[in-house]
């Protein structure tokens, strides 16, 4: 069986940068695990860290139900403190290890955007640099290979992204959908009152006007999702991308 780890800064970014993809990786058969290395307990207009923190837990488990994931790990750090220490860069490498992946997909390291997700970015880069070096401890053997790695673009990160992988997300469509609004507290309440559409948000018990509104709001998220060949990992040609992910274009 084939290993995907999905490495992100909060939960809810697996499931909007590489959703649809891991819906097709696990149909694919392979196993896949979605990290993301803060909690989220910032990300809301009313609740507060500790309650909004185990609201989130909750969603990324359910989201993972609709996306055939089979495991979500949340780090316990705080949204908008993570950086790329030493102690973390260990504790990512010590959940790749533990995984064996050989897909690997983060955020850009580099650029604009939250800080938190250009430092998942660069933790994950360093830590895949050290998987296979033995001596670099962490309470896992160090694997005999390092994974392939691709890159997901979040909003930030847009104007730098290659496009080197293209998937066609939209046989799919409906487990992202219910992916996301898993993350009611970011679809249905934090991003629409950042985002000033607040009033417009149906009833959280009508799910066929949720998806609606969701498909509505965030229309980009549902056709295609895009990843960049990092520039760290184990090189893979046109035919071991095929191999890993059969449903690619091209």
């Amino acid at each position: 069986m084939l290993r995907t780890l999905v490495i992100a800064a909060h939960p809810d970014e697996p499931e909007l940068y590489a959703g649809g993809v891991s819906a097709l990786l696990s149909e694919a058969g392979h196993a896949v695990k979605f990290l993301t290395l803060t909690n989220g307990d910032a990300g809301h207009h009313e609740l507060e860290r500790a309650p909004l923190a185990r609201r989130r837990a909750e969603e990324g488990r359910r989201a993972a139900d609709a996306l055939g994931v089979v495991d979500y790990e949340i780090f316990d750090v705080h949204d908008g403190l993570l950086e790329p220490t030493v102690e973390l860069r260990l504790r990512v490498m010590r959940e790749i290890r533990a995984w064996r992946p050989d897909l690997l997909i983060a955020l850009h390291g580099d650029g604009a955007g939250h800080p938190d997700n250009r430092a998942a970015g660069k933790l994950a880069e360093q830590a895949v640099e050290l998987v296979t070096v033995r001596n670099v401890e962490c309470g896992k053997p160090a694997l005999e290979r390092q994974p392939v790695c691709l890159l997901m673009t979040d909003y930030a990160s847009a104007p730098v992204h290659r496009d080197d992988v293209v998937v066609d997300v939209t046989p799919v469509t409906r487990a992202k959908l219910d992916a996301c609004l898993a993350h009611a507290s970011q679809f249905l309440e934090f991003a629409p009152f950042q985002r000033g559409f607040l009033d417009q948000v149906p009833p959280a018990d009508d799910v066929d006007a949720c998806r609606e509104f969701v498909g509505k709001y965030w229309p980009d998220l549902f056709a295609s999702e895009t990843f960049q060949l990092a520039p760290y990992g184990r090189r893979a040609d046109a035919t071991e991308l095929r191999r890993l992910m059969p449903f690619i274009r091209g």
